[in-house]
């Protein structure tokens, strides 16, 4: 699987160079006002995809933004519910079981989507 994975990239990048090496002529973008660039059409190319990319992480940013509010605001799972008191009878038996089938979670611990970077 990972001889296929790399003879994947290896052709997206052979197709990527081939296309580069056959689109070299000028070719010219106009703006507003009488204003142009003249560049080699990969390069036109290349502009516009970083462009998009740009612009569509700079749209994603409020939603990010919104995501990382909630998350921060939210509380904790670990000190929403406390487990009741089990019979004096089993007292010790009881309080061994939970020990060992809840983990304990610190308050330092943060929201899964504050760990990994939203």
């Amino acid at each position: 699987m990972k001889y296929l994975l790399w003879l994947l990239k290896a052709a997206i990048f052979f197709t990527l160079f081939a296309f580069a090496l056959n689109n070299q002529h000028d070719a010219t973008v106009y703006f507003f006002f009488g204003t142009y660039w003249r560049a080699p059409l990969v390069l036109v190319v290349l502009a516009a995809f970083a462009g998009g990319l740009v612009v569509g992480a700079l749209g994603m940013l409020p939603g990010w933004w919104k995501h990382r509010a909630a998350a921060a605001q939210a509380p904790s799972t670990g000190e929403a519910a406390q487990p009741s008191t089990p019979p004096a009878a089993t007292t010790a038996v009881a309080a061994a079981v939970a020990a060992v089938a809840t983990p304990a979670i610190a308050t330092t611990d943060l929201p899964a989507a504050r760990q990994h970077g939203l």
